[in-house]
């Protein structure tokens, strides 16, 4: 029970990744605020949790200062403060996964930036007074090995660069009351699979060192270590959730 106690904000709680991390905080003891703009889906992840005594879930749009703001009060409201916060949201912003940087227009690039970056920024400013107030902190961001730079997502390499360099700058600011890291995943098992050919997908997992695809709860164990006192003593860190692929700039 290693986070026995503690109050976990995860946004982007519906999706696969957030819903295993959410499942994998509360079989470790945590109560958890599940924020993400599908009602549908956050209602089903809360099913899935049970104890409605220890589970919140928020539907909003990370995108809206408001709604994050509404949210992070709802957890306040309910659990009386918020000690760990998991930045699940992002991706791409297009209905290709691969665009050659001469063709990607404008609002393709700027959207992609504000799924990632924007939301990360926004999450962190509503949440970290209350972890301020209370002296104590966790927040993991959601990078990608992409962030070392992928042909075809110039405005998702972008976008989790600066995820990186967000949380080495948080890290530096909250210090040393809150730490602050960044897991950086390979091709994980989840939607986007949907969106790739077959053959894109086996590329992805060859070339990993240990030649599989990774899974939801990968994320989800890496997301448990850095949120727990165990990981006390690592703060502006990328750990790299990526079968040995490494998200060097």
């Amino acid at each position: 029970m290693r986070l026995q106690g503690r109050i976990a904000m995860i946004t982007g709680a519906a999706g696969p990744m957030g819903e295993a991390v959410a499942i994998r905080f509360a079989q470790e003891g945590a109560a958890v605020l599940l924020f993400d703009i599908s009602r549908r889906r956050l209602d089903e992840v809360a099913a899935r949790l049970g104890r409605p005594d220890r589970v919140v879930a928020h539907r909003g749009d990370a995108l809206l200062d408001t709604d994050m703001q509404a949210g992070v009060q709802a957890g306040v409201a309910a659990f009386g403060r918020l000690d760990i916060l998991i930045n699940i949201v992002g991706g791409i912003v297009s209905p290709r996964i691969f665009t050659p940087l001469v063709e990607m227009t404008d609002a393709q690039f700027e959207a992609t930036l504000d799924l990632n970056l924007k939301t990360t920024f926004l999450a962190a400013r509503h949440v970290v007074p209350h972890m301020q107030k209370h002296g104590y902190g966790r927040i993991v961001n959601l990078g990608s090995v992409s962030m070392a730079g992928e042909a075809g997502q110039a405005e998702y390499s972008a976008a989790k660069a600066g995820v990186a360099a967000l949380t080495r700058t948080m890290a530096i600011e909250f210090a040393p009351e809150i730490t602050v890291n960044c897991i950086a995943p390979a091709l994980i098992r989840t939607r986007v699979l949907q969106r790739l050919d077959p053959a894109m997908v086996e590329h992805y997992r060859t070339r990993t060192l240990l030649k599989r695809l990774g899974e939801p709860e990968d994320v989800a164990a890496a997301a448990l270590f850095l949120a727990s006192d165990e990981a006390s003593f690592i703060t502006g860190a990328v750990l790299p959730v990526s079968g040995g692929i490494w998200p060097a700039l």
